[in-house]
């Protein structure tokens, strides 16, 4: 079990590489597992048109498949979280990557849609459940000053997968044909995300250091917190877990919907994979740049703005036309959305703490997994029906508006960490 008691450890130091901070490796580790797992994930809006033809389904039926990918791996976190917090984030998250590769594989040997629901839907699902919380949590315990910085930079992985692998596997569908372009991507998957998976470490005490580098001491050695009983009945976890599940009705749409949406307008099909490229840069900005700035000017705080910002996005994507609008909507909701994504295993260690940091981000991610599930498949089937996108992208707009007005209502609780905080001064 990864728990930290009693002195300071003084032997059997394992050693950071070039003699640095161990916690960075961490970040790059847990950058390239989402780099890998999510860009996978999100290279779906690649092959919607191909499955489409392949198997003459609807376009709600096919986006149902990145629904039930999306709803498993942020839903499995309540599983794999406590299995991180028990048995150390580096083996979960390695089984996470190789079932990535796996899903992939068998993706390309799928004989009808159903097929592709459990070879995409559900190992993509569950290896990037298995991977992304724990490797999140992880993160989390090198980390209290700059806790924000660096979970931004660790997750910036998804926007540069995001960035990278759907023109990738766009251009693999042309060359080589679908099926084998699930096989490339699943090889990918093996070596890169396997190899980074196994470079993860859950405490920065075996390296000799406490958390950020600095030196360790009695204090620091067991990470103080809140169990996951204790946080879930609090008010501050109750609004916050209403506040992801409304945000992410809307906010996982335009991986799935967007290109679609540019096809219907006339947009080159190379053009409108490149939509998804431009989300990606936008999120691995807002990741990496607007992570730093929460730690300076207030998570909470933070975590409002990048709802109300998703949800301007998404109201100028119901009236875009023309690549070039899209291209602007795209840059603009992936800078908010990578701000959103980055705060909030921070907000959760903040005011819960890292002892159990793993299993509250889990069941905290249960909300993102069932507005996934719904959000993109609910907007597939209201375009099947209407044959537009504007009501429903309007209805997403407004999800993730009221999202922000949750946060809000989630701020104005008492933090329990402040509160424990407090509690142990008066003591």
């Amino acid at each position: 079990m990864v728990e930290h008691t009693g002195a300071v450890p003084k032997a059997g130091l394992r050693q950071a590489p070039f003699g640095g901070f161990y916690g960075w490796v961490v970040v790059a580790a847990v950058f390239m597992v989402t780099l890998v797992g999510f860009g996978c994930a999100y290279s779906f809006g690649s092959f919607i048109a191909v499955l489409q033809g392949e198997f003459g389904a609807s376009r709600g039926s096919v986006s149902l498949v990145f629904s039930i990918a999306g709803c498993l791996y942020f839903g499995l976190g309540v599983v794999s979280g406590p299995m991180a917090d028990r048995w150390g984030a580096r083996g979960v998250t390695a089984a996470g990557m190789a079932l990535v590769a796996l899903g992939m594989v068998a993706a390309s040997r799928a004989q009808s849609i159903g097929q592709v629901y459990w070879a995409y839907g559900i190992g993509i699902g569950l290896g990037v459940g298995l991977s992304y919380v724990p490797g999140l949590g992880a993160v989390q315990r090198w980390f209290l000053k700059r806790r924000g910085f660096a979970s931004g930079l660790a997750v910036s992985g998804i926007g540069v997968g995001t960035l990278l692998v759907p023109p990738l596997a766009a251009g693999l569908i042309e060359w080589l044909g679908w099926r084998q372009a699930y096989l490339v991507l699943g090889a990918g998957a093996l070596v890169l995300g396997l190899g980074a998976a196994l470079l993860i470490a859950d405490d920065p005490h075996a390296y000799g250091t406490g958390p950020d580098g600095e030196p360790a001491t009695p204090a620091s050695v067991t990470p103080q917190g809140l169990s996951l009983r204790e946080a879930m009945v609090t008010p501050r976890f109750i609004w916050l877990y209403a506040a992801c599940s409304v945000a992410a009705f809307g906010i996982f749409v335009p991986f799935v919907h967007l290109v679609p949406h540019a096809l219907d307008q006339g947009v080159p099909a190379h053009d409108a994979v490149l939509l998804l490229g431009v989300v990606g840069v936008g999120s691995t900005l807002g990741r990496f740049f607007l992570g730093a700035l929460a730690d300076r000017f207030g998570r909470d705080r933070f975590l409002m703005a990048m709802s109300l910002g998703v949800a301007v996005a998404l109201a100028l994507w119901a009236v875009s036309h023309g690549f070039w609008a899209l291209a602007l909507v795209a840059a603009v909701f992936g800078v908010f959305y990578g701000g959103w994504v980055a705060v909030i295993p921070a907000v959760t260690a903040e005011h819960f703490g890292g002892r159990h940091v793993g299993s509250i981000i889990g069941v905290l991610y249960t909300s993102v997994a069932l507005g996934t599930l719904l959000g993109p498949t609910a907007v597939g089937y209201a375009f099947d029906a209407t044959h537009s996108y504007v009501w429903p992208i309007a209805i997403s707009a407004a999800s993730t508006a009221l999202a922000a007005a949750l946060a809000w209502v989630s701020s104005r609780t008492v933090s329990p960490m402040a509160a424990l905080q407090h509690a142990a001064s008066d003591a």
